[in-house]
C-alpha cells in the first residue's frame, strides 16, 4: 500500500511538473549562443527548454545536481569508424572499427561522422549495422571508392571504383545521415581521388574531407590546400609527421594560414599514426589551431595515444587553449562543418544533447603518435551525458537516489522517481530513431 501511494503521489508530482529534467547550478558553456556562465539547464520532452540563471527545483521531475561542472552541448566528433561488423571480416579498416555506444556516451559524445568507412557499394549495409542499431546519432561522409575503406591496391587504390555519379546519388538517397564525402589513403600520383570527392560534393552541396594518404610531389599538400579544396571543405590529420607544417626556423608555413582564409577548415584526426607534440606544439603557440577536435576512434588508436574525445580536448588545453574554445571546436564548429546547425548548440527548442563535464586538476600524461609525452595540470572527465532527453552516461550516479532513501520493496524498481524517457530503472528508449 505505502509504495502504491508512492507511486501515486509521484504520478501527480509528474503531471503537474513543468520539466522531465533540470540540471541545477553548472556552468553553461554554449558558444554558439555565447553563454560562459552558471546556468540551469531544463529538459522537457527531449528538447532543450530552457537555460537560465535560476529554475525552480519544483518544476521539474528530476533535478541534478551539477554545480561546479560545466554543461556543454553534447559533443559532435566528425572523424570516428565505427562500420563494426559486416566489411570488417574482409578489411582492415573494418576489423578496426568500433560500435559507437561503447566509446561515445562516456565521453561526453552524442554525435559521430563515420569518415569514410563506407562507400556507395557497402553504405547501406553500414546503416543496417550500426547506424540504425546505434543511440549514438552516427551521420557519415562516404568514401569516394564505392568499396570503402581497406588495405591493398584491391579497395583504397582501385581508381575503377572512385566514380562520383553513384556517390552522389546514395548521398541524395540519404540526406539526414550523408552529410559529406571522404578522400583517403590514396598513394598514387594524381589528384583523381581528391577530384573524385569533389565532383561528388559539388553535385550535392555537400563538403569533402580529406585524408591526403601518401605525400607526392606531383600532388603537393601546398596545392591541396591553398588551390584543390574548396571553401567549406576539411582537412583531416592536421598535425599529422607528414604534413610540411613548420619551416626551417620552425614556422608555420604561410599556406596553411592562406588555406584558412580560403575557408578550408583542419580538423584534428588525431588517430594512431596522425598527431605529434613537434607539429602541434609550435603550431598552437603560433595561433594556427584547429577548426574542430576530433579523434580518428578506432580499435588501434583508443588502446593508444589517443584514447577518446576529452583526452584530446585535453591535450589542447594542456597546450593554452582555453576551456570555451576546446568546446567550441568539440561543438558548434563541427555541426557548422557538416552543415548541421541544428546540433551543437542548447538553444531553446534543440534537440537535448547534453554532456556534463569535470576538469580536474593534479598530474596527468599525454602521449602522441610516436610515443613522446607531455606532462600536463588538467584533464577533462565526463560526468554525466543525455542524449535525446534520455541520461545515457552516469559516472558517479548525479542522477540517482541513496539507497536508504528508497522504499524497502525498490528491487523491482530502482527509482520510483526516475521516468522511463530519463534512461534509468528498465525504462525504454520509444520512438523511432532520429538523425
Amino acid at each position: 500500500m505505502r509504495f502504491a501511494l508512492l507511486l501515486l503521489a509521484c504520478s501527480t508530482l509528474f503531471a503537474q511538473a513543468q520539466y522531465d529534467l533540470l540540471l541545477k547550478g553548472g556552468h553553461v558553456i554554449d558558444p554558439k549562443n555565447n553563454i560562459n556562465a552558471v546556468r540551469d539547464v531544463a529538459i522537457k520532452d527531449k528538447k532543450i527548454a530552457a537555460v537560465e540563471a535560476n529554475i525552480a527545483p519544483d518544476k521539474a521531475k528530476k533535478v541534478v545536481d551539477v554545480k561546479g561542472l560545466y554543461v556543454t552541448p553534447g559533443l559532435i566528433d566528425i572523424h570516428v569508424h565505427v562500420f563494426a561488423g559486416g566489411m570488417g571480416r574482409e578489411y582492415a579498416s573494418g576489423a578496426l572499427s568500433v560500435f559507437p555506444d561503447g566509446h561515445t556516451f562516456r565521453s561526453g559524445v552524442t554525435t559521430v561522422v563515420d569518415a569514410g568507412t563506407s562507400g556507395y557499394r557497402n553504405f547501406e549495409e553500414f546503416k543496417a549495422r550500426t547506424i540504425d542499431r546505434a543511440k549514438t546519432r552516427v551521420l557519415a561522409l562516404l568514401n569516394i571508392v564505392g568499396h570503402g575503406m581497406g588495405g591493398g591496391n584491391d579497395v583504397e587504390q582501385n581508381t575503377q571504383d572512385m566514380d562520383p555519379k553513384p556517390a552522389a546519388a546514395m548521398a541524395k538517397k540519404y540526406p539526414q545521415i550523408i552529410v559529406g564525402f571522404k578522400s583517403a589513403h590514396y598513394q598514387g600520383p594524381e589528384w583523381i581521388s581528391v577530384d573524385g570527392a569533389l565532383a561528388a560534393g559539388k553535385e550535392t552541396n555537400l563538403p569533402v574531407m580529406v585524408d591526403f594518404g601518401t605525400f607526392r610531389p606531383e600532388r603537393p599538400h601546398e596545392d591541396l590546400i591553398t588551390k584543390r579544396l574548396r571553401p567549406g571543405d576539411m582537412y583531416t590529420h592536421t598535425y599529422l609527421a607528414s604534413v610540411p607544417m613548420l619551416d626551417e626556423n620552425n614556422k608555420v608555413r604561410p599556406y596553411l594560414f592562406e588555406g584558412r582564409k580560403r575557408g578550408v577548415f583542419f580538423d584534428v584526426g588525431h588517430g594512431g599514426g596522425s598527431f605529434i607534440w613537434r607539429w602541434a606544439v609550435p603550431a598552437m603557440q603560433q595561433g594556427f589551431m584547429p577548426d574542430s577536435i576530433s579523434t580518428d576512434l578506432h580499435v588501434n588508436s583508443m588502446n593508444a595515444g589517443m584514447k577518446d574525445q576529452l583526452n584530446v580536448m585535453s591535450k589542447f588545453l594542456n597546450m593554452g587553449m582555453s576551456l570555451q574554445d576546446a568546446i567550441l571546436r568539440s561543438t558548434w564548429n563541427p555541426a557548422k562543418q557538416i552543415k548541421r546547425q541544428e546540433l551543437g548548440h542548447l538553444t531553446v527548442g534543440a534537440g537535448a544533447d547534453v554532456a556534463v563535464l569535470s576538469l580536474q586538476k593534479g598530474n596527468f600524461g599525454f602521449v602522441d603518435v610516436m610515443g613522446a609525452k607531455l606532462s600536463g595540470g588538467q584533464k577533462l572527465v565526463g560526468e554525466l551525458t543525455v542524449r535525446d532527453g534520455m541520461v545515457v552516461w552516469d559516472l558517479n550516479g548525479l542522477t540517482r537516489t541513496e539507497w536508504n532513501k528508497l522504499d524497502k520493496r525498490y528491487t523491482s524498481q530502482a527509482d520510483p522517481v526516475w521516468d522511463g524517457t530519463l534512461g534509468g530503472g528498465g525504462g525504454r528508449r520509444g520512438g523511432k530513431k532520429k538523425q
